[in-house]
C-alpha cells in the first residue's frame, strides 16, 4: 500500500479527534507487545498454519492420518489446529534460541518429549516454507551460550535408556526420531539458552530466559524436509522429563501446568504454563502408563439419550483411554461407537438424503439451522467430567453440504483401528488444561480470545494472561517497522487536521 493510498485511506475514515485515538490504541498496543513464549507464569504466541485456506476432504483425511500413524509411534501429537474442519491448520509459535537470541518457528507438540529445530549441517532441510514465514537454521558456532551436550551426560543416559554403545569422551549425544508415517529427524543434542516471556502484569510480560537441552537437526526425511507449510522444528510439551515443560519445572522456573485455548474463530489463543486460577476448570484423572495425554470415557450421550455402550469398547490393547490431541482434525470413534452415533444423529431428520463423499464422508443437504435441527453429542468422562459438541461444531459446509466431522476408526488400517481420539473438532474454543504435577487433565467451554487469570506460585499475585496471533509474514522488527509507518502517517494527518481547524 502506498502512501498515498493510506493517506486517502486515513482522510476518509478519520476524523481529527478518530485519529488521536487510533495513535493512542496503537502506542498502547505495541507497548503491551507480543509475548514470545513461556515463564515462570507465561505465555506462547500461537497461530493455525491454514487460517483462511480450505482443504479438500482428501487432504483433510490424509492430514489427520499422519497425525496418527506418528501418534502410534508415540512421537508427534501437536498443539492445536484451526477450529473447522473445512479451514484445517496447525498451530506453531515463535521462540528466541541463543545468545544473541535468534526467533524460531515451531510447531507446539504435546506428544513429542523433546525440543528440536533445524540446525547449519542440514542439507535436506527446508530453506523456504510456503506458510510465508522465514525459516532459521540453528547454528551453535552464532551463539554464546551454545554448548554440545556429551554422549555420557545424565540426559544423554535416560533419554536412551542406558549407556550408549561406543561413547566417549567429547563425544556428542545423538538423537533419533523415526515418525509412523515415515519421515524422520536425526542430530545431535545441544543446550543453549532459550528466551520467552515471563508474566509481570496484567497483560503484560517481561523477557527472560532459561537453558534448555534441544535436539539440533542435521538430517531430515519424509515430510519433514519439504518446504511446504514446513517449520524450524518442533517444541514438546509431553510428558517425559525431557520435554520442555519438564525440563523447566526440574530447574525450579515452572510448575508442571500448562493450558491451551485455541481459537477456531479468529486463529491464534493463549497458550499459558502456570497455574490457571480462572475459568474453573473440572479435571479427570490421566490413565497411567501411558505415552500420551489419555483419559477414561465412561458413556457418550447423543441429545437427551445414552449410547448403550460397554466400558470396554473405549479400551484398545495397550493404547488405553481416549487420546486427547488437538492437533488432529477431526474426531475418530470406535465402530461400536460411530455406528449408533451416526444412526441417532440422522434419525432426527427423517426425510434427509444421505450420500458418502470421497467414500468416507457422511454428507447431506439441509438448509435450516443445524442447531435447531440436530442433537448435540456429550462424552463423558470419569469424575463427572463431560465434554459437549454442537451440531455447528460437529458439522462442516462442503460444496453446499453439510458433513460429519466424526469418522469411524473401525474402518482405518490396523494399527489404527478402533482407535479412540478427540481432536480439534471438539477442542477449539474450549480452555484445555494439563496438571501433571497431579496427573489430571481439564476443560471448559471458553472465548479464547479474551483472557485467563494465572496465580504466581512464589508471590501468589493473580495476573491476566490473553490471546494472541502470530503474523508469520513478518519478523517482530518488521511489525514495529509497519507500526511506526502508521503513526508518521496519523502525526502527518493530525497536524494537517489542526492547520485546517485553526486556518
Amino acid at each position: 500500500m502506498t502512501t498515498t493510498s493510506v493517506m486517502a485511506i486515513v482522510r476518509r475514515c478519520c476524523s481529527f479527534g478518530a485519529s488521536v485515538a487510533l495513535l493512542f490504541s496503537l502506542l498502547i498496543t505495541t507497548s503491551v507487545g507480543f509475548a514470545g513464549v513461556f515463564g515462570y507464569n507465561g505465555v506462547l504466541n500461537v497461530k493455525y498454519r491454514y487460517a483462511g485456506r480450505e482443504r479438500s476432504l482428501i487432504q483433510l483425511k490424509a492430514h489427520d492420518s499422519r497425525r496418527q500413524l506418528r501418534i502410534l509411534a508415540g512421537v508427534d501429537l501437536p498443539l492445536g489446529g484451526s477450529g473447522r474442519p473445512d479451514a484445517v491448520g496447525l498451530y506453531y509459535a515463535k521462540i528466541g534460541i541463543g545468545t544473541p537470541p535468534k526467533d524460531y518457528y515451531v510447531q507446539v507438540d504435546t506428544g513429542s518429549d523433546i525440543m528440536w529445530v533445524n540446525c547449519i549441517q542440514c542439507t535436506e532441510c527446508p530453506r523456504r516454507s510456503s506458510l510465508g514465514i522465514e525459516l532459521t537454521l540453528y547454528n551453535i558456532e552464532d551463539s554464546a551460550s551454545g554448548k554440545l551436550v556429551p554422549c555420557n551426560q545424565e540426559f544423554c543416559l535416560e533419554i536412551n535408556g542406558g549407556p550408549l554403545s561406543g561413547c566417549m569422551a567429547n563425544m556428542s549425544c545423538p538423537y533419533l526420531q523415526i515418525y509412523g508415517d515415515g519421515s524422520s529427524t536425526a542430530g545431535y543434542f545441544v543446550k543453549d539458552v532459550v528466551q520467552y516471556d515471563r508474566v509481570s502484569g496484567d497483560l503484560q510480560t517481561t523477557s527472560a530466559n532459561g537453558s534448555v537441552i534441544f535436539g539440533c537437526g542435521a538430517r531430515q526425511s519424509g515430510d519433514l524436509g519439504s518446504n511446504e507449510d514446513a517449520l524450524d522444528g518442533i517444541l514438546g510439551f509431553g510428558k517425559s522429563n525431557s520435554s520442555i515443560i519438564s525440563q523447566l519445572a526440574s530447574s525450579g522456573g515452572v510448575k508442571k501446568m500448562f493450558a491451551h485455548c485455541l481459537d477456531g474463530i479468529n486463529g491464534g489463543g493463549i497458550f499459558a504454563i502456570g497455574h490457571v486460577v480462572q475459568p474453573k476448570v473440572n479435571v479427570t484423572p490421566l490413565v497411567p502408563n501411558q505415552p500420551h495425554y489419555n483419559v477414561n470415557m465412561t458413556a457418550v450421550q447423543v441429545g437427551h439419550v445414552f449410547l448403550n455402550l460397554s466400558n470396554e469398547v473405549f479400551e484398545v490393547g495397550d493404547r488405553k483411554g481416549t487420546i486427547i490431541d488437538s492437533g488432529t482434525t477431526l474426531a475418530y470413534l470406535p465402530e461400536m461407537v460411530y455406528e449408533p452415533l451416526v444412526s441417532k444423529i440422522i434419525s432426527q431428520q427423517p426425510d434427509l438424503k444421505v450420500q458418502t463423499v470421497h467414500d468416507e464422508y457422511t454428507c447431506f443437504q439441509y438448509s435450516k439451522s443445524v442447531d435447531d435441527g440436530f442433537p448435540p453429542v456429550t462424552f463423558h468422562f470419569e469424575n463427572s467430567l463431560s465434554l459437549k459438541v454442537y451440531p455447528h461444531e460437529y458439522l462442516f459446509p462442503f460444496e453446499g453440504l453439510w458433513c460429519l466431522g466424526w469418522q469411524n476408526s473401525g474402518m482405518q488400517s490396523r494399527d489404527r483401528m478402533n482407535l479412540t481420539l478427540l481432536g480439534d473438532l471438539v477442542l477449539s474454543n474450549k480452555l484445555v488444561l494439563y496438571d501433571l504435577e497431579n496427573q489430571v487433565i481439564g476443560w471448559t467451554e471458553y472465548n479464547c480470545s479474551s483472557s485467563i487469570k494465572l496465580q504466581d506460585e512464589q508471590s501468589g499475585t493473580v495476573r491476566l494472561v490473553g490471546s494472541h496471533s502470530l503474523s508469520s509474514a513478518c519478523s517482530l522488527n518488521s511489525r514495529w517497522a509497519i507500526v511506526l509507518l502508521f503513526l508518521i502517517l496519523l502525526l502527518h494527518n493530525i497536524f494537517t487536521e489542526m492547520l485546517l481547524v485553526f486556518s
